[in-house]
């Protein structure tokens, strides 16, 4: 029955971030602003709205509510808790990481002079952080790459233009020397097929942008019922940093872990702790975009990798794990098309 609920939930999503994720490409919600019209909230207004995070940078959300898209503003004064349906405990309190694309949230706060809403306090559901996580992980953020497709792209086009000129170079020859309109026939059909080889190989290649392969892999290790970096687990941290801002098209995973010791419950916050100790401390020491993290999450005693009934197993086990991801179809060209010429000099067509 909770499958059946959550798919639910998920679905629900779905149908509304898609089109967003479709629509929005640019790198940022701010950018993004421009291409869209967004509801204005008046200066000073206080104001409450419930949508789906359709877009997210370090401090703005762009949030699709019932009565159109609404930009919210982001600070440190910003909450985000629970919204909890039990009136006799406290509610969760959730990091800023916790804000992603798909979740469904309640934006407490007052408008700014841009219209946009300042938010004091974010609501939240478990269900719906589960249900947004789940989109995260079949909808790979990488923001840029579509930028940078649609540049590779324009730059196919030209060849396959530059390809079309000498066609029609080679035509004119044809024609010159056989003053027929076979000859023009024939070269046109070349250039058609030219053109149609160069958008297989486009599409193929467009394909892999949700292609990714792991550069680099490091394990933190940390003591009992603790979440501080130490200075070993900071020097491995800086060398992952440093490879990243190398690489073209990447994006850092992030995934804590707990060993068995103690309270179930209390090992998956820890967990979630150490890893959001981690993401804190690429951001503010090598200035690492939060857009290029994948959200951290902590699986708590979950996944071990050694005996949790050793003292040696257990150490291992109290570590967060950070991968180096880097998208194919930003390492990669497409092919170019190539012409085959038979023995007579025409062009027979595309190879």
């Amino acid at each position: 029955m909770k499958l059946n609920r959550f798919g639910l939930v998920l679905g629900s999503v779905v149908l509304a971030v898609a089109p967003a994720l479709a629509q929005n490409t640019d790198k940022n919600v701010s950018k993004a602003d421009k291409n869209v019209d967004l509801v204005k909230v008046s200066p000073g207004q206080k104001t409450t709205i419930t949508g789906v995070v359709i877009n997210r940078d370090a401090d703005n959300l762009l949030v699709r509510a019932e009565r159109g898209d609404v930009s919210v503003a982001l600070n440190n004064f910003t909450k985000v808790e629970e919204k909890k349906s039990n009136p006799f405990r406290g509610a969760r309190k959730y990091p800023i990481t916790t804000l992603m694309r798909g979740l469904v949230i309640e934006v407490e706060g007052r408008g700014d002079a841009n219209g946009a809403l300042t938010a004091d306090k974010i609501k939240i559901k478990d269900d719906a952080v589960l249900a947004a996580r789940a989109l995260e992980s079949r909808v790979t953020p990488v923001e840029g790459r579509v930028g940078e497709a649609e540049t590779r792209i324009t730059q196919a086009e030209a060849n396959a233009q530059r390809l079309s000129g000498q066609l029609e170079e080679l035509a004119a020859i044809s024609n010159a020397a056989r003053g027929g309109a076979k000859a023009a026939q024939e070269t046109a059909d070349a250039a058609v097929a030219g053109v149609e080889a160069t958008n297989r190989r486009m599409e193929s290649w467009f394909s892999s942008l949700d292609d990714y392969e792991a550069k680099r892999g490091i394990t933190v290790n940390f003591k009992v019922n603790r979440f501080e970096l130490t200075p070993e687990a900071k020097s491995v941290l800086d060398e992952i940093a440093t490879q990243a801002k190398t690489e073209r098209g990447y994006v850092i995973e992030v995934m804590g872990f707990a060993s068995a010791d103690g309270n179930e419950n209390f090992n998956r916050q820890l967990s979630q702790k150490r890893a959001d100790a981690v993401v804190r401390y690429l951001a503010e020491n090598h200035m690492i975009p939060l857009r290029r993290i994948i959200t951290p999450f902590g699986y708590g005693e979950a996944q071990p990798m050694a005996d949790n009934t050793s003292r040696e197993g257990r150490e291992q086990n109290r570590r967060v794990e950070v991968k180096l991801l880097v998208n194919k179809g930003m390492t990669t060209q497409p092919e170019p098309v190539r012409m085959q010429k038979s023995a007579s000099g025409s062009s027979d067509g595309p190879r």
